[in-house]
């Protein structure tokens, strides 16, 4: 037995939080340098406004519906996905974060009324955090998404499903004729792991809603669309295809990439960008307790702006694989140096770790010759830990350039609220 917490329209739900005047408003939180809208209060989308619209093309509700449009914010949504997974554990004895706001929580063993449960956890979530979630519970990982799908959308437009399951949804509780009911009233795309281009076959096969799709005969899905499809419809069925993933394998390369702000020409803000971004991968790296043995560095001009293009990468190998913040930094600055061209307007820098293993075969035991071997380990837990307790990039390499002064390569955040949780200087002062 499984349970789906998920957060409301998360980023706009945290933004509400230390700013309730926003509460009953049309609200649109945007991407990377104020690019488009990737949250969105259901306010937001009453207005017809869709998930990834550019801004350019909803502005026009600021002045016409009182739109408020905001830069993305992450970590304070960090901080607060945080609180809320901490809070969502509670509910079951094993838990898989899924996603920023989603977490699959294991009920087996839970003993009493889970639906009373649910309900208590998420008042907790609301009352202690304060974000509104939505809790799905079923056999299956694919039918709890599909249970959450329908306690969001019967919270959010009343009729549409029975009003008992509005916040908590539980489909293992449910009578067959009921089950059966709720699954004919939801469209066969509202199913995880059903895309739009199958969605559209399963409509011309005559497939249109839920109970259609768990009908169909598993081995029948296989042969004429795949295998990925024939799990979803066992699922649906009741059978457990999809187990919970509470120890996620370590990734096989890390990236961290970003659109600049402005366009950049010159080559130290280069450097400092891909020294950041090098810094950011490496923490990444060390928290999954792997070892780089190459590094890719790449820059390119925009596609969408007009002028002479440049697209330039290169790979750099490390001497010797490594988790080290300083050695990672140095030959990112490296190679942005040896792919540099004057003269053209950049628009995008970034860093690939590659070649990573596990981090058990520590540096000093693959290069023992080498004299000037040594093992930065503990430095780069004590970076860690400062940096983590006082905020990112207290403690950093100096060729990120300094901490008081805007970058010339930073995004484009204008509408950014303070980052209330994690620095001092944006904590709320409560005055009598």
């Amino acid at each position: 037995m499984y349970a789906l917490v998920d957060g409301n329209n998360f980023y706009v739900s945290c933004e509400r939080v230390f700013r309730p005047s926003l509460v009953g408003r049309p609200v649109v939180v945007l991407s990377n340098n104020d690019g488009c809208a990737v949250a969105r209060s259901n306010e937001a989308k009453a207005l017809g406004i869709k998930m990834g619209a550019p801004w350019f093309q909803i502005r026009h509700f600021e002045a016409s519906e009182g739109l408020v449009a905001l830069s993305a914010n992450f970590v304070l949504y960090g901080d607060m996905s945080d609180r809320m997974m901490s809070l969502a554990a509670g509910l079951g004895p094993s838990q898989e974060i899924y996603s920023i706001d989603e977490s699959f929580i294991g009920l087996d063993g839970v003993r009493g009324d889970l639906t009373k449960r649910s309900h208590a956890i998420r008042s907790r979530i609301l009352q202690w955090v304060g974000i509104p979630c939505g809790i799905g519970i079923a056999q299956t990982k694919t039918l709890a998404k599909l249970a959450n799908h329908i306690a969001k959308t019967a919270e959010r437009k009343p009729g549409s499903y029975p009003a008992d399951l509005a916040q908590v949804c539980n489909l293992a509780a449910l009578p067959a004729q009921d089950l059966d009911d709720v699954l004919a009233a939801t469209l066969v795309e509202d199913v995880w792991g059903v895309g739009r281009k199958i969605a559209a076959q399963l409509h011309e096969g005559g497939v249109h809603t839920v109970l259609d799709l768990a009908r169909m005969d598993p081995a029948t899905v296989r042969r004429r669309w795949s295998v990925v499809l024939e799990r979803t419809v066992r699922e649906l069925q009741g059978m457990q295809c999809i187990d919970l993933d509470d120890a996620p394998a370590p990734k096989k390369e890390i990236a961290c990439t970003r659109s600049f702000g402005h366009a950049v020409t010159d080559l130290p803000p280069l450097v400092e960008a891909v020294s950041e971004f090098a810094s950011r991968a490496a923490e990444k790296l060390r928290k999954q307790g792997s070892l780089a043995s190459q590094i890719l560095v790449f820059v390119h001009t925009s596609p969408f702006r007009p002028g002479p293009r440049l697209n330039r990468s290169v790979v750099v190998p490390l001497r010797r694989p490594t988790a080290d913040t300083a050695e990672l930094v140095a030959a990112a600055a490296s190679g942005m140096r040896q792919i540099y061209a004057p003269g053209f307007k950049l628009a995008k820098a970034g860093v690939i770790l590659l070649d990573l293993m596990p981090g058990s075969m520590l540096q000093h035991e693959l290069d023992l010759e080498e004299e000037d071997c040594r093992d930065r380990s503990r430095l780069m837990v004590a970076l860690d830990a400062l940096n983590g307790r006082y905020g990112k990039g207290t403690v950093h390499a100096a060729s990120t350039g300094a901490t008081n002064k805007a970058k010339e390569w930073g995004m484009k955040q204008e509408r950014r609220t303070p980052q209330y949780t994690t620095r001092w200087e944006d904590v709320p002062i409560a005055r009598a």
